[in-house]
């Protein structure tokens, strides 16, 4: 691909920038989890995101509840002090941000902005990505996984299972989890479901274009799991995307093991992504025991 939008004329991703901008993040070696084309594209109707590229480096503008603009940090080569300036000067002046600032900026940006003079950099805990050794994840080994090892054990006193790679062949069925998993959280009472529906959504029907991996569990014959991720760099793997029926005891850490067994494999870490601040989802999280988080930043420009 050689037609790229040029800062300042941002434009919608399309399938076909999948490539050109696949191939830019992963010469940065991204650690935040946001940043692989997929994360971007799945969720791209909800947070309407656009790209362009100045002085080599991908910019990429977002729109927060559709009003509030923000641009996610730039991905390219260091020093980026005057990438920075120059893409929060014109939020500023373009669109009459009265504070600009970057969302989800890693510990990277924020050592390279931290001596610069007109920015505040604060972290943000509810975006800290959670990275579990993927061999602790796959073996589930020791005391402290024992509450998991059982409730495995109670799923497998009650079903059969098989585990199988994502494909053309079980993508219906996939669907058709996740409209189960909707219904029984009640996704239309709630806005942020409804969007986390979109984007599992869009991650399924265009599976094979993304070319991400994925894995399903088969429960006495029908497809009642699902997960999906992609290697985020050349040691971590992120999962982007992991649904069950909460009412079958057992199925969730065993789809999660069964990933890290047979879809991730090669990597040494699995970055499971944020919690959103949210107090169940950070102790499912923790209740893995996280070998270390990815630290993410808020920066602000001042005056």
């Amino acid at each position: 691909m050689t037609d790229y939008p040029r800062f300042p004329d941002f434009r919608p991703l399309t399938l076909e920038d999948r490539d050109f901008i696949t191939s830019r993040l992963w010469a940065y070696q991204p650690q935040v989890s946001e940043m692989t084309f997929t994360n971007l594209f799945i969720w791209q109707t909800i947070y309407q995101t656009s790209w362009a590229v100045l002085d080599d480096h991908l910019l990429f503008l977002v729109q927060d509840e559709g009003e509030r603009f923000y641009f996610l940090p730039p991905m390219g080569p260091g020093p980026r002090l005057e990438i920075a300036r120059t893409a929060l000067r014109w939020l500023r002046t373009a669109w009459a941000v009265e504070t600009p600032r970057i969302e989800r900026a890693d510990a990277r940006l924020a050592e390279e902005l931290r001596a610069a003079e007109g920015f505040t950099i604060e972290p943000t805990r509810e975006h800290f990505d959670y990275v579990y050794a993927r061999e602790a994840l796959a073996t589930l080994a020791g005391r402290k996984y024992s509450a998991k090892r059982n409730h495995i054990n109670s799923f497998l006193r009650e079903h059969t299972y098989v585990y199988e790679p994502m494909n053309t062949a079980n993508i219906e069925e996939c669907l058709r989890v996740a409209c189960i998993w909707c219904e029984k959280h009640r996704c239309e009472d709630d806005m942020s479901l409804l969007e986390e529906r979109d984007a599992v959504f869009a991650a399924l029907k265009h599976f094979d274009a993304l070319q991400v991996v994925g894995g399903v569990i088969r429960v006495d014959g029908l497809v009642q799991a699902f997960t999906i991720g992609e290697m985020l760099n050349p040691d971590t793997f992120v999962v982007h995307i992991e649904k069950a029926d909460p009412d079958i005891r057992g199925l969730y850490p065993l789809i999660n093991q069964q990933f890290a067994q047979h879809g991730a494999e090669g990597a040494t870490w699995i970055n499971r992504e944020q919690d959103m601040g949210e107090p169940g989802l950070r102790r499912a999280k923790e209740s893995y025991y996280p070998h270390h988080f990815v630290e993410k930043f808020r920066i602000w420009q001042r005056g």
